[in-house]
């Protein structure tokens, strides 16, 4: 939902009629992509950081389908234990990283919509009786790990959940190596079919009242990342109300694609990072 928003925000700024201005060409900006992932840090985290490829939450299915986010609130109905000052990350090959930990209450209110401050009717709130520090098995960027987490025991809940403890606000992160970049027609996910063969999903926009344009997908192939983009006729400047569409389509590389991140043009970040909840942002909800 944020990124149509902001889909469609680019597209009341950006179309209508033409201003004169010289834009970039896409292997211009996958050029700048790729220097920017290579020379902020980006990289690096990537391969010695903590990228998860998964949601922070294991919530059983029988849980999952009693749980009403809108209409329920998440509170603390019981002693808590306070946690330890740091924990690790070990990973399967062997590699560990010393993490700061939050505590169970900033775990339970990163599975609620609402800020800690509002209220419900009793018979409306998940009630935590309990939580234990525990572990998780967790899909990164690195392969599997097993990470710190609290096991959630609720009241009114059939099972526990359990939640990351990782503070990922006190560590690198890949939006932070980045930067804030603009969002807006780009690259939304990704599939790869094998080595050579990529299934990609994207998203723009265009005023209402016009047809759909034809939109072509572009890669650009670097030694160690690849970058999609979108090609689309320029609509010039000025104020227009916006209509979202999505496409995907098949791009084949000449090269395999191994180990190689692959970029979004317009964010400048992993395609990955639209995926799963938390994978390269420094927020805990």
């Amino acid at each position: 939902m944020v990124r149509l928003a902001a889909m469609l925000l680019t597209v009341a700024l950006l179309l209508s009629d033409s201003s004169g201005l010289l834009r970039p060409t896409f292997e211009e900006k996958a050029a700048q992509a790729a220097s920017t992932w290579r020379t902020s840090g980006a990289e690096k985290i990537r391969r010695k950081g903590f990228v998860p490829l998964e949601d922070l939450s294991k919530i059983p299915q029988e849980v999952s389908e009693q749980i009403d986010y809108e209409e329920h609130g998440w509170v603390v109905a019981g002693p808590l234990p306070a946690p330890p000052a740091r924990a690790q990350i070990q990973w399967d090959d062997g590699s560990a990283m010393q993490v700061p930990v939050v505590g169970p209450r900033e775990a339970l209110m990163a599975l609620s919509p609402w800020p800690e401050e509002y209220t419900f009717p009793d018979d409306k709130q998940y009630k935590l009786t309990r939580a234990t520090f525990t572990t998780m098995r967790l899909k990164t960027s690195r392969g599997m790990a097993t990470v710190p987490a609290w096991r959630l025991h609720f009241s009114n809940l059939p099972d526990p959940i359990d939640r990351v403890a990782v503070d990922q606000e006190a560590i690198d992160t890949i939006e932070d190596a980045v930067g804030e970049r603009l969002w807006g027609d780009g690259i939304t996910d990704l599939e790869v079919f094998d080595e050579h063969t990529l299934l990609v999903k994207y998203g723009y926009g265009f005023c209402a009242g016009e047809e759909p344009f034809d939109v072509t997908l572009r890669a650009s192939e670097k030694p160690d990342v690849v970058v999609l983009g979108l090609e689309m006729p320029y609509r010039g400047y000025g104020p227009c109300a916006g209509v979202g569409a999505f496409g995907q389509d098949v791009i084949r590389l000449n090269e395999p694609l191994g180990d190689r991140v692959v970029l979004d043009e317009m964010s400048g970040l992993p395609v990955l990072c639209h995926r799963a909840q938390n994978t390269c942002h420094a927020r805990n909800g």
